[in-house]
């Protein structure tokens, strides 16, 4: 199946600046509201807190849910539904009035026992994450971000060469800036599912930028490494576009689903993979090609310079 036609020549190489002004201003509006925050929301996995999950008898709505914790909880709780199970929830608490996991499986219970009726009202479960707990797993997802780009790097040198490594880093670290810049704009939180979905969307970028530096590698060779490099990564681009486009549009159907129909539980998850999907094509087209061919110019001026010398 063709969804490009054969001989296609869009310029995508000839507009990498513009790309570059758009990319460069969409993480500094990103990084921006990470400092005006004072960095990313974190879920009860990364900050501490509580999580309970709830089922009722009874129909409920998440804000009668909210109203019936008030003066049990400090600060806004984060109530999500389950989706194809009627009226069970899970709630998320940052602070309560008790730190004892026992203790405020009964005061929230209580609560919504006196506004839904107790009978009505049953936990399934209950944990607890403590602050050093979260800070330990806030740490460790970061490592586990850093650690996939470093193997990334040290595969894409050893199968194509540093350069391409380099272009690849940079694609990938593009994605997870634009990522956690737009959950910072919308005030979404980050727990442990978004750093799932990070490292989902990095394997996801690598595998569009090296189906295009794969193309870009045979055509070099074709012409004996000779002649414009630009135009010959622009022609891989272009070479490679039916098949870039069909398996991200085949990706976006499944996970727009997943987004649409998936529940609360997953909404961020699915959400993060949405946005990863979206630019993890446009950083395989308008990041990585275009950081090599700025360390190839580079490279090209140096041995010349040497050679004068």
């Amino acid at each position: 199946m063709e969804i490009i036609r054969p001989g296609t020549a869009i310029d995508f190489i000839g507009k990498r600046k513009i790309a570059a002004v758009i990319s460069v201003a969409i993480i500094l509006i990103g990084i921006a509201s990470l400092v005006v925050k004072g960095g990313p929301r974190y879920g009860i996995d990364f900050a501490g807190g509580t999580m309970i999950q709830v089922s009722f008898k009874t129909d409920v709505t998440t804000e009668g849910i909210r109203d019936a914790l008030k003066g049990v909880i400090e600060g806004t709780p984060v109530i999500q539904s389950f989706v194809g199970k009627d009226n069970e929830y899970i709630i998320q608490m940052e602070e309560v009035v008790t730190t004892d996991l026992n203790g405020v499986e009964e005061l929230v219970k209580g609560s919504l026992g006196k506004a839904f009726g107790q009978e009505n009202v049953s936990v399934s479960q209950a944990q607890m994450v403590g602050p050093k707990v979260g800070k330990d797993l806030r740490e460790k997802g970061i490592l586990a971000i850093i650690a996939s780009m470093g193997m990334v790097l040290l595969y894409i040198w050893w199968r194509f060469e540093l350069h391409f490594g380099v272009g690849a880093i940079a694609a990938l670290v593009h994605d997870v800036l634009v990522t956690v810049g737009l959950f910072s704009l919308l005030d979404k939180q980050f727990d442990l599912t978004i750093i799932a979905a990070l490292l989902t969307i990095v394997g996801y970028s690598l595998n569009d930028t090296i189906v295009v530096y794969d193309r870009a590698r045979e055509n070099l060779k074709k012409v004996g490494g000779k002649g414009d490099v630009a135009a010959i990564f622009n022609k891989s681009i272009n070479e490679t576009l039916g098949r870039t486009l069909l398996t991200s549009i085949t990706t976006l159907l499944v996970v727009v689903a997943l987004f649409v129909l998936g529940g609360g539980v997953i909404h961020d998850f699915a959400f993060a993979l949405l946005v990863g999907v979206v630019v993890g094509t446009y950083s395989s087209i308008y990041v990585a090609s275009p950081v090599v061919l700025l360390f190839n110019k580079r490279v090209a001026k140096e041995a010349k310079a040497q050679a004068k010398s």
